[in-house]
């Protein structure tokens, strides 16, 4: 009798054991980032020279595929080859890409260069390399005279000064003289 309740114990020890283990277990086929943090700012070089810096309440890095997700109030500041700030952007998520420094901008996409033009869509392309911004979805750009225009698609320089909108349609302001 003594014997059969040792080995009902011994059982319930091992099963009681492996259970608790399978809960501290990671489900499989999940990817979970490498690095996490929180009110983060990232710099964007090229030639030691800042050509993007991005602020976000939250960042998370996935070594493996070289990628970085910033996924709270995301604001990223562009700056020519001066050093001097040409634009601003703001949007819900963005995601960069470390081995090219490309950054895909999504949500609620809002642009606005120095120099007075504003771009709204839903998501952006940066091209690090170019410096070019490009976007296949429908757009919303103001002008600094105050011109209205929409369109499908829309490509850039950072600085906004050589920009076009690839299916454009708009209304004006402007008084024909």
């Amino acid at each position: 009798m003594h014997k059969k309740i040792f080995i009902f114990g011994i059982i319930l020890l091992f099963n009681g054991c492996s259970s608790n283990s399978n809960q501290n277990v990671l489900p499989s086929g999940l990817e979970y980032p490498d690095q996490e943090s929180w009110g983060v700012t990232i710099i964007l070089t090229d030639s030691s020279l800042e050509r993007a810096r991005i602020k976000s309440g939250h960042l998370e890095k996935y070594n493996k595929r070289q990628y970085i997700l910033l996924d709270e109030m995301v604001e990223v500041d562009f700056y020519d080859k001066n050093e001097e700030h040409v634009a601003v952007l703001n949007s819900l998520k963005a995601e960069v890409k470390q081995n090219s420094n490309n950054m895909k901008a999504i949500g609620n996409v809002v642009a606005i260069s120095d120099s007075g033009i504003t771009l709204y869509t839903d998501t952006l392309l940066w091209d690090a390399k170019r410096e070019k911004m490009t976007t296949l979805d429908p757009v919303m750009i103001t002008t600094e005279d105050s011109d209205t225009l929409y369109g499908i698609g829309f490509e850039s320089d950072s600085d906004f000064k050589n920009w076009k909108i690839l299916n454009p349609s708009g209304v004006t302001n402007r008084v024909n003289k």
